[in-house]
């Protein structure tokens, strides 16, 4: 994502504000987690298989087949982190609470807690993990309901899968501004809290 990209996404924060008392962040991480615990953990429980057919096909001593099973699970540990980077081996079940749980962090460490009215939305999309979310403060998310918000996150994963990703961003930001317009409009002396650039982590 370059300054033209960045630029054209603070732009549609910009223009989706001025229709609400809300406030819109948009964080875009490039991994939710590491995910070092994953190769070794397969890793390991790999290398558990490794005994049983030495056992009952070689005469080898219960000493040199546990030296076998510990090499194979350091060839087995080093094959996956060279060739899982990037969490290619982790199953669904793991990235999306993981980036859910990003996204919570991400929340409170923007300031989207504190704004005066309690009306912030957060935009977070990770992309190894080809996940995104809105989460929305105390005032909004009793007005909102998640339906809503899924209706604006799944064109943006589309768009996201296509390499659209900016794209996808200025219409979901769009989108939010719209249902913040409708449930908290501007109110008269409304101050811009919180940056409109986009956060790449």
């Amino acid at each position: 994502m370059d300054e033209a990209d960045r630029e054209a996404i603070a732009e549609a924060v910009r223009r989706a504000e001025a229709r609400t008392a809300g406030e819109i962040v948009v964080v875009i991480e490039r991994a939710a987690s590491s995910y070092r615990n994953v190769p070794v953990v397969m890793a390991l429980s790999l290398s558990l298989f490794v005994p049983w057919p030495l056992l009952s096909l070689t005469a080898l001593s219960a000493q040199r087949i546990f030296m076998l099973q510990l090499f194979c699970a350091a060839g087995l540990l080093a094959a996956l982190l060279w060739y899982g980077r990037g969490g290619r081996f982790v199953p669904g079940f793991v990235k999306r609470p993981r980036a859910h749980e990003a996204a919570l962090r991400e929340f409170t460490a923007r300031g989207l807690t504190r704004t005066k009215g309690r009306t912030g939305v957060l935009l977070y999309v990770a992309l190894q993990e080809r996940y995104a979310e809105i989460l929305a403060d105390t005032a909004i998310d009793g007005l909102v309901d998640q339906e809503t918000w899924r209706d604006i996150i799944e064109p943006l994963l589309v768009a996201a899968r296509e390499e659209r990703l900016t794209e996808g961003l200025i219409a979901a930001v769009d989108a939010v501004g719209a249902v913040l317009a409708q449930h908290v409009p501007p109110v008269p002396g409304d101050v811009d809290e919180l940056p409109n650039k986009v956060i790449l982590l």
